[in-house]
């Protein structure tokens, strides 16, 4: 049975205005295939490569929808957000390109490649501990304090409707997908997808993937209704996060499954993808091949459209390393 529709829910028409509202400030990032991995898969697989998004990330897309979209009074007293990472530097770059300020709750154990990212761009990042709650309590004192907007790193509706313009350009670019299949941590990118498949492609069967110890989207799938870690531990830092309300629903509503791999399976998807396709990624966004590559009766002979979600990794921490 379909759930009652959540106050602040986006709209397609809201992805088609965020299209129009980002285009000057992110990129139609490409699409890559490689023989050697449909061949292990059994299936055809076109990588949507955010990992070479403004950022390094798909959130620049989200987070440049939000603060573009803010009135001059909203801009004038900056944005903040509490991210483990790609949300946090996404944010700080389009505060950066639209001249206001951005603060960022990170976990202290965030990788430092990413708080350095948020800096770079411009952004002040405070520390918190790494759960769900200590997150929401610093954050909680940052509002306070400087009055900013708050753009949640996925249950805002500006920034699932920045996310959904990813899913348009992928159909755009690759005829004939009999599936997508994103990361999920929080659900904005496969809300995104929801969003804008359910309209232009209601065909495509949408799938997320998440790590066995972070499994609470899987588990709320099967549960019918929101699970939430506080402090799940896993290699894929991006996908820590639990689903809120806005996400849920498009969770709840359109995805046909949510598959879940273990820590060597995801590190072993990443090193195949850095060798194969000769790209920077991240853990979390290795997640996706991990599933195909371990449920491949559910794709095969199929065309799979497989999104990157980023590519911020610190270098010297590489899991084969």
């Amino acid at each position: 049975m379909k759930d009652d529709l959540p106050p602040g829910l986006p709209t397609f028409d809201d992805v088609l205005a965020a299209r129009d509202r980002i285009a000057p400030h992110v990129h139609r990032t490409p699409v890559l295939t490689s023989r050697m991995i449909d061949a292990l898969a059994g299936a055809q697989l076109f990588f949507k490569c955010e990992n070479l998004q403004k950022a390094g990330a798909f959130k620049a897309r989200g987070a440049s929808n939000a603060v573009f979209g803010l009135t001059e009074d909203q801009a004038a007293r900056g944005v903040a957000t509490h991210s483990s990472g790609n949300h946090g530097t996404c944010l700080s770059y389009a505060a950066g390109r639209r001249g206001i300020p951005c603060t960022v709750v990170m976990p202290r154990t965030a990788p430092q490649a990413k708080k350095d990212a948020v800096r770079g761009y411009g952004g002040t990042v405070v520390e918190c501990e790494p759960s769900t709650s200590s997150r929401e309590a610093v954050f909680a004192e940052v509002v306070a304090r400087t009055g900013a907007e708050f753009v949640h790193p996925y249950n805002d509706p500006r920034v699932i409707a920045g996310q959904g313009t990813c899913a348009l350009e992928l159909v755009d670019q690759v005829e004939g997908l009999d599936a997508v299949i994103a990361p999920i941590g929080g659900g904005g990118m496969v809300s995104g997808t929801c969003l804008s498949l359910s309209q232009v492609a209601p065909q495509i069967r949408i799938f997320a993937a998440e790590p066995e110890q972070a499994d609470d989207a899987a588990r709320s799938f099967r549960a019918g209704h929101i699970i939430a870690d506080d402090a799940p531990e896993t290699i894929a830092d991006g996908l820590k996060v639990p689903l809120k309300d806005l996400t849920w629903h498009f969770v709840r509503n359109h995805v046909t499954d949510i598959l879940t791999v273990s820590e060597a399976e995801i590190v072993a998807a990443m090193e195949l993808i850095w060798k194969r396709l000769k790209i920077v990624m991240e853990p979390s966004s290795a997640v996706p091949l991990a599933a195909i590559l371990k449920n491949p009766d559910l794709f095969a002979g199929q065309r799979v459209g497989v999104i990157i979600t980023g590519g911020n990794v610190d270098l010297k921490k590489l899991p084969w390393m």
